[in-house]
């Protein structure tokens, strides 16, 4: 500043025009050595927790598929509600016949299931020498000897060592699956009982100006998802029975519960699924009868047509429809990212991102 008369006076430096720590930071953030260290240290940080996350990936896997599961039920559960039964006793109600369903299934179905399976193994060989006939297996058999091979496997006794590496393996991986099964039943109970709560505290994340948009749009896709995930389970049980009622009706009622049983569990993946159960119970059929196949090809190719066109539009139109060409790139992503359980839980998480687009990208869009 000047002084009176002229004279320019010297310049003092007062508290607020020192220098601000942030522009300090921000010149040391500028420097080339300092940059680079901290984006190297956030690249071994990123490392770092990616591999602690792929170390834990089993579990997140089972957290996963609990968390569709309790989506699956939490409809019944609100059924329960809407009757006047509260949430406490219509959650206990649920549990009790999730619970009871399981027991009666290895009870009544388990022993049963086992001997018709080995009625299988043990008839397989034969099987085999029946399909040797067919001319034109002979020349994939005479070039590649799939069949012996497929035969000698079947009949040496060694399935399960081959398969699982021996009676440790075996133990192993039973105690494995129990174990998983105890621990994705006992998050499923859990998510369950406490979804109401959960929802509650992750819509209080967003912020307040858009709480109640976002906890809309978070209660559509859990009900979209639990609708998808229980609508799933009917079309799997609706195959099942029916081919349980067919199988005894044409002739094949000594396999019947074993292959309704592999019917019903492969209709649950997406795409291939009902197609695998349909091809494995019509060449079962050919090699027990030629007549008895060709009854099982044309049921399966009647039913698929009835399930894709009838059944499952009733069963799943509480669900968000998504393009045919994104079911098959979804469940294709899902079963190479994590297998069978990928492949299941793909569309319904498919199906919950097209709903975000159309909800909040598309709408954004059209008000500009």
């Amino acid at each position: 500043m000047s002084q009176p008369g002229g004279r320019p006076g010297r310049v003092t430096r007062t508290a607020g025009t020192a220098a601000r720590p942030e522009a300090r930071a921000d010149v040391g953030l500028r420097h080339p050595f300092m940059l680079g260290f901290w984006v190297t240290l956030g690249g071994f940080v990123a490392y770092w927790l990616g591999g602690r996350v792929l170390s834990i990936g089993s579990i997140l896997i089972l957290v996963l598929v609990a968390a569709f599961l309790a989506a699956g039920l939490n409809p019944i559960v609100e059924w329960l509600g809407r009757r006047g039964l509260g949430r406490t006793w219509s959650v206990l109600a649920v549990i009790l016949g999730v619970v009871l369903v399981v027991v009666l299934f290895v009870v009544a179905l388990v022993p049963v299931i086992t001997d018709q399976v080995s009625s299988i193994a043990d008839n397989a060989p034969g099987w085999f020498d029946q399909l040797q006939h067919n001319r034109s297996i002979q020349r994939l058999d005479n070039r590649y000897d799939l069949l012996a091979r497929a035969k000698q496997a079947l009949s040496g006794g060694n399935v399960g060592s081959t398969v699982f590496g021996g009676v440790v393996g075996v133990g192993l991986k039973l105690l494995s699956f129990l174990g998983n099964t105890f621990i994705v039943i006992v998050l499923t109970l859990y998510f369950l009982a406490t979804l109401p709560k959960i929802k509650r505290s992750a819509w209080r994340l967003a912020p307040a100006s858009r709480r109640e948009r976002i906890a809309g749009l978070g209660d559509q896709i859990i009900d979209n998802v639990g609708a998808y995930v229980s609508g799933a389970f009917l079309v799997a049980l609706a195959a099942g029975v029916s081919s349980l009622v067919f199988l005894f009706v044409v002739g094949l009622g000594q396999y019947a519960v074993a292959l309704a049983a592999v019917v019903a569990l492969l209709d649950v993946i997406p795409m291939i699924g009902a197609t695998l159960g349909a091809v494995i119970v019509t060449l079962i059929g050919f090699a027990t009868d030629p007549h008895t196949g060709l009854y099982c090809l044309v049921f399966y190719v009647m039913y698929q047509q009835f399930e894709n066109y009838v059944i499952y539009p009733r069963v799943m139109s509480r669900s968000v429809e998504i393009p045919g060409v994104l079911t098959v790139i979804a469940a294709l992503v899902g079963a190479s990212l994590m297998g069978v359980v990928g492949a299941l839980l793909a569309i319904p998480t498919a199906a919950a991102i097209l709903m975000l687009v159309r909800e909040v990208f598309i709408k954004a869009q059209d008000e500009r």
